[in-house]
């Protein structure tokens, strides 16, 4: 294991999905990471008990009822030895628990604070879940919900970073610092491709270009992603058409099966896979 962070004491009041995946990866590089969850657990465990376990491994996990005065207390006293704190509460609702970064800062002046949050400053304590940051930025199309939780896991990886940060910058003898890690704005970083038009309706990478695009073999389909000129002119030749067209290379991958034309391209180094069924 990774000892970079070892002797370093993390505490996580972040349940559900992006603030583990962080401190996870803070355990990775040595941490040893207290997750505080309350009486009724992480809701994540009822979601998805198999990838809660996965995610959570490594962090030893405390209940504690922060409602209570005597959970706070227990909380104080875990926060005096560490040097981060992770939550993925709203800030208001933490000042409710006089948790808030002043009082914080006041009682525990070497920790540093990564709030991971919805939204940026002045929103941060609106509601939103990755659905909706993506809904957001246009990254669903209708009626189809997407297969992945890119906010979530953007997130995850920026605030893994910036918690890294706020460790060394520790190290190197400063106080305490506070940084907010918006949900939103991983959503705005993955939109990157959208926003600057390349995989929007018609765009380059949308699959206009018959090299780079989707094909229904004649069982299943593949995956095409010829872009680079020499491998452009691979697939062309191994295809053995004089040009490519969209229309041409379809005809050509009706011709076999999805894995046939994997195992066809694997021996032409040529970037096309079957794609792999629901």
């Amino acid at each position: 294991m990774n000892e970079l962070l070892k002797g370093t004491q993390v505490v996580t009041l972040a349940l559900n999905l992006p603030g583990p995946l962080a401190a996870k990866r803070l355990v990775d590089l040595g941490a040893a990471v207290i997750k505080v969850e309350p009486p009724e657990g992480d809701p994540f465990n009822t979601y998805c008990t198999d990838w809660y376990a996965s995610v959570n491994d490594g962090q030893q996990v405390s209940v504690i009822d922060l409602k209570s005065t005597e959970g706070l207390k227990q909380l104080s006293a875990l926060l005096s030895t560490a040097q981060l704190l992770i939550t993925a509460q709203r800030p208001a609702a933490l000042e409710r628990l006089g948790l808030g970064w002043d009082s914080l800062h006041t009682q525990h002046p070497q920790l540093n604070h990564l709030a991971i949050v919805g939204y940026q400053e002045p929103k941060e304590n609106h509601a939103g879940h990755d659905v909706t940051y993506q809904a957001s930025r246009g990254l669903l199309s209708p009626p189809h919900m997407p297969k992945t939780l890119v906010a979530d896991l953007a997130g995850a990886e920026r605030a893994a970073f910036e918690g890294l940060a706020l460790l060394m910058q520790s190290k190197a003898g400063h106080e305490g610092q506070r940084s907010l890690i918006a949900l939103s704005e991983a959503a705005d970083y993955m939109a990157q491709p959208y926003d600057y038009g390349l995989t929007n309706h018609g765009s380059l990478l949308s699959g206009v270009l018959p090299e780079y695009c989707l094909y229904q073999a004649k069982t299943g389909w593949v995956a095409i992603a010829a872009l680079e000129p020499h491998f452009k002119k691979a697939l062309t030749d191994q295809l053995k058409l004089n040009s490519l067209s969209k229309e041409a290379v379809a005809e050509k991958i009706q011709e076999k099966t999805a894995e046939e034309w994997e195992s066809w391209a694997n021996q032409h180094d040529i970037p096309l896979v079957a794609v792999k069924a629901e």
